[in-house]
């Protein structure tokens, strides 16, 4: 059974309750004025809001989760936990953006009249609101799939935000009430843009595949020049969770004494982590007789973060 290899950030699951709390009451006033001033754009700015706050909900939740210690039946703890987090945040988002666009091509062919200045004074505050979390969260998300996804909601609508600002502007001038649709058809596609990457990483790592960043080419190469490895083989790279990357292989190496055979290994090992961030590793190693024979001996090897 594995230790708990968990990358610490600076935000805690508390503060991103809190967070999700005003978020919610923010998307709730919001959801308000939109109806007020009959803006599609607003209430889709609002949805979005709301979107946020389930983002941010599931991001605490696995958070908290993810640093409960692992046991007998959960070798790896709870972080794929977080994935499954970024998983639903994305899939969310995707949907919404489906719903959002069809609401607004049915008001690009009959357009409704909108009340302007409501619509733009809720949007900069919108702004000012995300943009506060988005840089809030920008430090941990560069590291952690689960915190980028709470993250680009934030950002994406921030971004959205803006959007319905100069839809209002232009309303405002020309009343041309066709901006709104249009403004929520631009947002829908930005939300889509900005899920996508995240939708696809997640079931990425859910499938267990090798990482984007990692080429198994140069990481098998990289095994067979370490000192004392004749060859390799059955690699296989995966990720965990964020931060924390798994790896197995079997390495073959000349009929030596054990202590050669250990100090290769923990060569080997320490190259994985050191180049590779392959910070869980297990090695299996191959001594390789005269005859043709092959002793094999199995070490498992754990880097903690």
């Amino acid at each position: 059974m594995s230790g708990s290899h968990f990358h610490a950030g600076t935000i805690s699951s508390k503060q991103l309750w809190v967070a999700t709390g005003l978020t919610f009451a923010f998307c709730l006033g919001e959801a308000a004025m939109g109806y007020f001033a009959n803006s599609l754009a607003l209430m889709a700015d609002a949805g979005h809001n709301f979107a946020d706050a389930i983002a941010l909900a599931l991001s605490a939740f696995a958070l908290w989760m993810s640093t409960k210690p692992a046991d007998s039946k959960r070798t790896f703890g709870y972080h794929r936990i977080s994935i499954f987090a970024a998983l639903v945040n994305a899939a969310g988002l995707v949907l919404m953006a489906g719903i959002i666009f069809w609401k607004a091509l049915q008001r690009i062919n009959v357009p409704e009249p909108v009340q302007s200045w409501p619509m733009i004074w809720v949007a900069l505050l919108a702004i000012v609101v995300n943009s506060g979390f988005a840089w809030w969260l920008s430090g941990d998300a560069k590291e952690d799939l689960n915190i980028r996804s709470a993250y680009l909601h934030m950002v994406g609508d921030a971004a959205a935000s803006f959007g319905v600002v100069i839809g209002g502007i232009i309303i405002a001038l020309t009343d041309a009430y066709i901006a709104d649709p249009i403004v929520s058809i631009i947002f829908a596609a930005l939300v889509l843009w900005s899920s996508w990457s995240i939708l696809t990483e997640s079931i990425h790592i859910l499938l267990e595949a090798a990482p984007i960043d990692v080429d198994l080419a140069k990481v098998e190469h990289a095994i067979r020049g370490v000192k004392g490895v004749l060859d390799t083989h059955d690699l296989h790279v995966w990720t965990v969770s964020s931060g924390l990357i798994a790896g197995s292989c079997h390495i073959v190496v000349a009929e030596q004494s054990v202590s050669n055979c250990q100090q290769i290994h923990q060569n080997v090992a320490h190259m994985l982590a050191h180049d590779f961030k392959i910070s869980h590793t297990t090695i299996q190693v191959e001594a390789e007789d005269c005859g043709g024979h092959e002793h094999t001996a199995h070490r498992k090897h754990e880097h903690a973060h």
